[in-house]
Formats: C-alpha cells, sequence, structure tokens
C-alpha cells in the first residue's frame, strides 16, 4: 500500500467518503487511490470554485466533512471565494492539495508556489511536510480538526498539502480515527448572570450552533418568560426553518435598517454570535452597529456549547416548555402585477416541496427567505462570506448530501457566472437541484453600493461595469449546453408552470426568470 491509498483507506474507515475533485498531475495517485477504495465517492467539477463550493453545502448538511482534491497552488488559488464563504460559515472541510515533492520545490518549476500561504488565507489547520508513512495519521489529524470548531471566524478547514513522494511511497498502513472535538460548556457562573440579566428589552443574537433547533426553541421559551426579543445574525449558515420551527427575527443587511431594527435594545446577549457591525464600511456611518446605550453580554462563543447554555438558561429561570413562538404556515399570495422578485419570492413559497433545501447567493433569492417561513418546512444555506458564485456550488453538495430532498439554488445572473460549471456537475451526477436565476441583466447591488458610497449619478462608463448586456446571455442554451435542461419566464405563469414543471420531475433543471 502507498501513501496515497493509506490516506483514502483511513479517511473512509473514519467516515469520510466523499471527494470533490478536479486533480492534475501531481495528485494521480490520490486518484489511483480513489479507484482502489470504491468506498470514497469522487465527483468531478470543471472549476475548483465548484469543488470547494459543494464540499461547503455537503459539509453544512452532514455536519461532517468532505474533502476537495485539488492541484497545487493554483488550484488551490481558484477554490479560494467558496473556502472563505465556508470559513465564515465554520464549515468542516478538508483540503487534498497535491504538491511537487519538497526535494522538487528548490528547482523553482512553473507550478511552484507558497501553498502553505495561500491556504494560511482560509484554514484553520494545515501541514505540508507529510511523508508516505505520515500521510494517514496526519489526514486523521485534519479530520480532527475540521471536526473543532474554533474562536472567532477562524472555522473548520483542514488544508493537507501532499507531497507527490508521499503519495508514491511506501505507507505503514491504515490509521485509526483520532478521539472527536467536543464543545466546551459555558461557566455556570455566565449561565447565571445571563438568566439574572435578560428582560423585555433585551435581544438574544444567535448564530452557529445557537442556531440549532433545540438552541432555537430554549431561546424562544426565554422569550415568553421575559418578553425578550430572539434574532439571528443577517447571514447565518443553515437555518433549518419553514412552518413548525421556532420562530426568529433575522438581522437586515443594511446598517440604517440594523440599527432601526435594534431600537429599544439596551442589552444584547450574544449566543455565538458576534456583536452587530456594518458589512461594509460607508462615509458618516458606523461600523459598529450596536447602540450606545446597550449592554453587551456574551453567553457563549463559536466554539462552545450553545445549545446547552440556553436549555440550562430557559431552565434556570422556568421558561415554560410549551407554547413558545413557531411559524404558522400559511399560503402567500401575489400582488401586482409582471414578474418581479417579490413574485418570484412568492411562487416559490407557495410550491416549495416539504424539506426542500435552498441555496442562496447574490442576487434576488434573498427575498424568498421570508415567504419561505411560512411554507413546509424547509433548510436555507445562506451566503456567508460574501463571495458570490457559492449557491449553485453549494446546492451540489447539499443535493448528494441528501438525495432524498429536492434542492433549489437562487443565483443572481452576475454571480452565476462565476461558477456556471455547476450545472455540468449537477448534470453529470443526475442531481435533483432547480437552478433559478434572477436575470435583470446587470449587477444590481453593485449600482445600489454605489449610490449608498455617495456617488450621486452612475455615469455611462461607470454603468457599463455593471451591464450584462453586451452581449446578452442566454441562460437557457449555456446550461442545456450542459446538460441541463430549462426555460425562460417572462411572465409569472410562464415562471409558475416552470417551477412545477421541475419540482415534478428528477434531475437539473433551470428557470431563467427574465426581470
Amino acid at each position: 500500500m502507498n501513501g496515497a491509498e493509506s490516506l483514502m483507506r483511513s479517511l473512509v474507515k473514519a467516515g469520510v467518503n466523499m471527494c470533490f475533485a478536479n486533480p492534475g498531475t501531481s495528485e494521480m495517485h490520490l486518484v489511483q487511490a480513489i479507484d482502489a477504495v470504491p468506498e470514497m465517492r469522487a465527483v468531478l467539477s470543471l472549476f475548483e470554485g465548484v469543488c470547494t463550493g459543494a464540499a461547503d453545502g455537503y459539509g453544512r448538511m452532514k455536519q461532517t466533512p468532505a474533502t476537495t482534491l485539488l492541484h497545487l497552488g493554483p488550484g488551490l488559488g481558484n477554490g479560494i471565494a467558496n473556502l472563505h464563504n465556508a470559513r465564515r460559515a465554520g464549515t468542516p472541510l478538508i483540503n487534498l492539495i497535491g504538491n511537487h515533492p519538497l526535494y522538487h520545490i528548490e528547482y523553482d518549476t512553473p507550478l511552484t508556489s507558497n501553498i502553505d500561504l495561500l491556504a494560511q488565507n482560509v484554514s484553520s489547520w494545515v501541514k505540508g511536510n507529510s511523508t508516505a508513512t505520515s500521510l494517514a495519521s496526519d489526514g486523521m489529524q485534519a479530520l480532527q480538526a475540521a471536526l473543532s470548531p474554533s474562536l472567532g471566524s477562524g472555522g473548520q478547514i483542514a488544508t493537507l498539502i501532499i507531497p507527490a513522494d508521499a503519495c508514491w511511497g511506501d505507507a505503514a498502513g491504515v490509521a485509526d480515527a483520532l478521539p472527536m472535538p467536543v464543545r466546551s460548556k459555558v461557566d455556570e457562573a455566565i449561565i447565571t448572570r445571563v438568566t439574572s440579566a435578560i428582560d423585555s428589552n433585551t435581544m438574544i443574537l444567535l448564530n452557529g450552533d445557537g442556531l440549532s433547533l433545540a438552541a432555537r426553541i430554549a431561546a424562544n421559551r426565554i422569550a415568553m418568560k421575559t418578553g425578550c426579543r430572539v434574532s439571528m445574525t443577517p447571514f447565518p449558515s443553515r437555518i433549518d426553518g419553514g412552518a413548525g420551527a421556532p420562530a426568529c427575527e433575522r438581522l437586515p443587511y443594511f446598517p440604517e435598517h440594523l440599527l432601526a431594527a435594534m431600537q429599544g435594545v439596551t442589552r444584547l446577549v450574544l449566543a455565538s454570535a458576534q456583536a452587530p457591525t456594518s458589512f461594509f464600511a460607508y462615509p458618516d456611518s458606523a461600523s459598529y452597529l450596536v447602540p450606545d446605550d446597550c449592554e453587551v453580554i456574551t453567553l457563549s462563543g463559536m466554539a462552545e456549547d450553545t445549545t446547552e447554555a440556553l436549555l440550562a438558561v430557559a431552565d434556570l429561570m422556568k421558561a415554560p416548555t410549551q407554547g413558545y413562538a413557531v411559524n404558522e404556515h400559511s399560503v402567500p399570495e401575489c400582488s401586482g402585477a409582471g414578474l418581479n422578485t417579490a413574485a418570484i419570492a412568492v411562487m416559490i413559497a407557495r410550491h416549495l416541496p416539504e424539506n426542500a433545501i435552498i441555496c442562496g447567493d447574490s442576487g434576488g433569492g434573498g427575498a424568498a427567505y421570508v415567504p419561505t417561513q411560512s411554507a413546509l418546512p424547509n433548510t436555507w444555506l445562506n451566503l456567508t462570506g460574501g463571495a458570490i458564485g457559492q449557491g449553485g456550488p453549494a446546492a451540489i453538495g447539499a443535493a448528494l448530501a441528501c438525495p432524498e430532498r429536492r434542492v433549489l439554488a437562487l443565483l443572481g445572473d452576475g454571480a452565476s457566472m462565476y461558477t456556471n460549471q455547476a450545472f455540468w456537475t449537477q448534470a453529470r451526477e443526475g442531481l435533483d437541484v432547480t437552478t433559478i436565476i434572477f436575470n435583470n441583466s446587470k449587477y444590481g447591488i453593485l449600482e445600489t453600493e454605489y449610490l449608498r458610497l455617495g456617488v450621486n449619478e452612475v455615469g455611462d462608463r461607470a454603468a457599463a461595469l455593471f451591464d450584462l448586456t453586451r452581449p446578452v446571455i442566454d441562460f437557457v442554451v449555456l446550461a442545456e449546453s450542459m446538460g441541463v435542461p430549462g426555460r425562460a419566464a417572462r411572465t409569472r405563469e410562464e415562471f409558475s408552470s416552470a417551477l412545477q414543471l421541475s419540482l415534478s420531475q428528477p434531475g437539473p433543471f433551470l428557470i431563467e426568470a427574465r426581470l
């Protein structure tokens, strides 16, 4: 057994059996090892950003890591944008990056680069000096690191940079998994302090582990007892919502809207969340968005057991166990006329199948979040790091993690072009993914931000940098060229018909909503 096969067999033995791959020459022994270990499923993507985004979607749904298989520094570099999103989401993920043998690096051949430096930007754990005899055990260290929640925004991405000779050399055998980490408990003194501090002017802000169903139920029990508000951060990584799920506000994106939502809050309890800040800096606008008269108390950090802490607070204050706020089921109606973002959001909510998974990205898709909270139970995977091009790849990972559930990818037209290779993988794997592209033929959010930054008008040359009409992109033709059938919709009737068709049949489908 060589080093590559010892690594693959060790990963499979430890429960890691999904690999999103775009390999090159330095990974050929790893490809051979995948061929020899049929329990490791390999999914090919035509761009590394699809690999990393798919691994993110898979990890968010499975709560166990997938691996990526990428080619040297340029391959990792192509995947970094969606690794950034995965880091901000706290997704468990293992990168396997091929490298030259260490003895070859001194010759500075064309693909030589500082892979460690690239990896450190998006990884909580990096190792690049494995040997054939250490590679399997190094893989187990990577797995342990990927399952270890980190403080702040450090994420849970482990990157194993593998010298080629560590793959082809003789191995010592299969390595055993290391003990799996557990979240640390919140100190009882903090539990007691938070319990006594919460009142009707308090907001409990949830993120990370605090967004589990059990944590949100506990927070809503506390709200019943005290009259406090329960909210989540603007970009939570995963929300299991829809009818019957515990109700929860969501803080807005723009700073003035967020500050308005915080009015009257005199105490903010952070439950695996950071204090609110502005996504971007603006002239004459604050970065820190907590009101001046608001006290901030930290119940738990990202690496702590927030679910248990909220349960402890609820139990300590003897909060009711029944009657807490949940999302009510309703069938929304479309108002107005014409095909627009609001109408599409309502139609998605009306037709959404039970337990669907919705992968968001930049563009109009975010408008569907609120109406879908009154739809059948569903799961949202949000754009956590702001690097667009996540939605299509994340949908691949979610569909492979949960093949029994329909997945929807809601994309802006510009964002979809960052990773349109996702269509090819969806077709190749026969995935039940419905992609909806909100086509307004421009980078709409950039036009909005341009004006918000104090520029009073958009000149012709500036407007050209937001314009996607020269030439016009035919997304149906683009998707069909990669094996995904689709329809363009210009009216509400056409969109509703296309959506119902997609949801009634297996396999991928594209709906281009021409707004």
